[in-house]
């Protein structure tokens, strides 16, 4: 699958509120959390398009993800694929790819994902760690460098 990341534009919010909602709405609805409006809404309020990269794959729109500056590195988050392209290391490749640009910063990067998203695996194999969690939310960490797969073994 040929794939790229693109800036993502202020048109983009609506595609990528959808998104969210389809994405998160599983593991919300396990949680007793989903909410039709306020799953769109929150992607709507933090939407910082100078810091989120839309993923094209086969040139259509594929998914999203934000780096956006934390104070003591980088904080990863609204790391969204379509249904039909997770499961085949697409999510992978944009991750080992996000994460040789930070480590080039030297810096930590953290995230959050919902407590029992399958996407914690994916984060786990890319060196990040749990750092704390609450009864919806785990808080993970990954310093530079580590658990770093090559990008062409």
């Amino acid at each position: 699958m040929e794939w790229a990341l693109r800036s993502a534009e202020s048109a983009d919010v609506e595609a990528i509120a959808e998104l969210r909602a389809t994405v998160m709405r599983p593991d919300l609805e396990r949680l007793g959390r989903f909410d039709e409006h306020r799953v769109r809404q929150r992607l709507r309020d933090s939407f910082s398009p100078q810091h989120t990269s839309v993923i094209v794959a086969d040139g259509a729109f594929a998914g999203c993800v934000t780096v956006r500056p934390a104070e003591d590195g980088w904080w990863l988050e609204h790391f969204y694929l379509a249904p039909g392209l997770q499961g085949r290391g697409l999510g992978s490749a944009v991750l080992r790819t996000l994460l040789e640009r930070t480590d080039a910063d030297g810096v930590l990067v953290r995230l959050n994902v919902l407590r029992g998203s399958a996407a914690r695996r994916l984060y786990e194999r890319h060196g990040f760690t749990v750092e704390v969690q609450d009864p919806i939310d785990v808080y993970m960490v990954r310093r530079p460098g580590a658990g770093t797969v090559p990008l062409h073994p």
